[in-house]
């Protein structure tokens, strides 16, 4: 035997070792195959069975929203105040006479009803404005700052809204409490520092012109009920005018008394 022979058995045999090998793996592949195969068809099942309930589900929601729909409806109709989280965002699917819901604040939270229908069961604590009724200026401070910005497109406005939701606010010491006839007020400078503090990359000189902007904005958004005065100050040994926002007892706010700071 040639010696070309004797070198070709061994690569023969470990060829053949290498076709058995693949071969069992080859198998274990298919029993591996079958077995998910089998699984998904288990699962294909299930995920039926489960559309199945879904569908069944689905049905059985809508059927109980169209209910709840139809007598929530009916109640507001018969004067009824409804909680705004068990009504709002459905409210459009709500088909009531006047088409329309309005939400308004009760000492109990907030509620939808139709529009100045008063509740013959009372409930929820008293009746407080219904949006429509407030100033804009109120309608506006009620606003996070994505509505808000969402809702003016100009700094001053924005900044308006959020001076006059600071009177509200105990840890903000922009409103400062008056006497005599007078209930509130606020100064330029002090409305100067309290926008660069609150908006930031505002320069001193750019801040003096959102003043104007800001007190303008406050009495238009106030329908005037804000006054401006001016007064004397000094600073550094130089004296000069100042302007002054007022608000005074004897001017009504909505929602609010001359006794009280806060709605």
């Amino acid at each position: 035997m040639s010696a070309s022979s004797e070198q070709a058995r061994p690569t023969l045999a470990s060829l053949a070792e290498r076709l058995s090998q693949l071969e069992a793996d080859l198998e274990a592949e298919r029993a591996a195959r079958r077995d998910a195969e089998a699984r998904l068809e288990e699962l294909e099942t299930q995920n039926q069975i489960l559309r199945s309930r879904i569908d069944g589900l689905t049905t059985t929601t809508d059927a109980t929203e169209a209910r709840i729909n139809e007598l929530q409806a009916r109640e507001l109709e018969k004067g009824a105040h409804l909680e705004k989280e068990h009504v709002y965002p459905w409210t459009d699917d709500l088909d009531v006479e006047t088409g329309r819901l309005e939400t308004f604040e009760k000492t109990g939270g907030t509620y939808m009803r139709v529009p100045d229908a008063e509740d013959t069961l009372s409930r929820g604590g008293s009746t407080q404005l219904a949006e429509q009724d407030l100033l804009p200026i109120q309608q506006l401070s009620r606003l996070d700052d994505d509505m808000l910005r969402g809702t003016v497109d100009n700094l001053p406005s924005r900044l308006a809204a959020k001076a006059w939701a600071a009177r509200h606010d105990e840890t903000d010491d922009l409103w400062q409490q008056g006497s005599g006839d007078v209930r509130e007020y606020v100064d330029a400078s002090d409305l100067r520092h309290w926008i660069r503090r609150h908006e930031s990359g505002i320069s001193k000189a750019y801040a003096k012109k959102l003043v104007s902007r800001t007190i303008d904005a406050l009495q238009e958004y106030t329908h005037h009920r804000l006054i401006v005065m001016k007064r004397q100050r000094r600073t550094d040994g130089l004296r000069y005018k100042e302007r002054r926002v007022v608000l005074r007892c004897d001017v009504e706010i909505p929602g609010e008394t001359t006794a009280q700071r806060h709605p």
